[in-house]
């Protein structure tokens, strides 16, 4: 297919690479130019624009930070809409609110460009190996006709609802792994405080009723300070928890646990933190033991 690709962060440049191995033909726009470099190198062709890249795309996929963000490249000056033919299909697998994700599905609808949300779940080498998970929000029609692009990115593409669905299960989502980590990185403060042999707390918990993926990818990390290696940014947990926090006033849903973590990666945040693995929220606990 001829897809275009919106934005080439940790997950895009995988995505990006994963599409062009499966031989669709590639059209690649980010707000840096040099962060599209890996990809043009491997074959993809670069867009001066969103516009650009959507003009003669049969998929149009953005991989963006929030909101904001995707505004501005679907919407904002020279976006992918204005671009974009009658026929093509927008796939946003940023992580967004709800309410947006249904606004721009009615924009682009206007236009007759079809809509899904579709953010995804996986770690930078799930997106590089095509293995992520996609959690679609739209018409069953419209995915069978992304298929082979959205197949070439993921492993599974699971089917919620109507647009907004897969924007609310990925909130849900990750609730539960900011959360989880938040509360990983409390029991590793508990037993490094109390001396205890780290090595053996962590192989203990990996290996037990406890050991998740998430336990099993985080834990060495934490106890051995080791956060530079990106998988996915504590400023993007941060903004997620507080999208999950809007839902949940929206739908009147109360969520104590969601408030407690945003503050501690907000902390986290402040302390400078922002680009790190967002397991390095639990250096907040270190230095308040201190």
């Amino acid at each position: 297919m001829r897809v275009a690709l919106l934005g080439t962060g940790i997950i895009g440049s995988g995505m990006g690479a994963s599409l062009l191995r499966k031989g669709h033909q590639l059209m690649v726009w980010n707000r840096t130019p040099a962060k599209a470099d890996g990809l043009v190198q491997q074959g993809a062709t670069w867009a001066g624009s969103p516009a650009a890249a959507a003009a003669s795309a049969e998929v149009i996929i953005a991989s963006l930070g929030d909101d904001e963000a995707s505004k501005a490249v679907w919407l904002g000056k020279a976006g992918a809409l204005s671009g974009a033919q009658p026929g093509a299909i927008a796939v946003d697998t940023s992580t967004l609110t709800p309410a947006w994700v249904r606004e721009l599905a009615g924009v682009a609808g206007k236009q007759e460009v079809a809509f899904l949300d579709a953010p995804v779940t996986g770690s930078k080498d799930a997106a590089a190996s095509g293995d992520l998970v996609l959690f679609i929000g739209g018409e069953s029609s419209v995915i069978e006709r992304a298929h082979p692009a959205l197949a070439a990115i993921s492993r599974r593409q699971l089917h919620f609802g109507p647009v907004g669905s897969g924007a609310v299960f990925k909130l849900v989502n990750n609730l539960m792994s900011g959360v989880h980590a938040l509360a990983l990185a409390e029991s590793l403060m508990l037993a490094e405080a109390a001396g205890l042999d780290m090595q053996q707390v962590v192989a203990t918990l990996i290996n037990g009723g406890n050991g998740s993926p998430l336990v099993k990818g985080k834990a060495a990390r934490i106890a051995n300070h080791d956060y530079d290696d990106t998988h996915f940014a504590l400023q993007w947990m941060r903004k997620d928890i507080s999208y999950v926090l809007r839902l949940g006033e929206e739908l009147g849903v109360a969520l104590p646990t969601s408030a407690a973590a945003r503050e501690a990666y907000q902390l986290a945040l402040n302390a400078g933190r922002g680009s790190q693995d967002f397991c390095a929220v639990a250096e907040v606990l270190r230095r308040r033991e201190d």
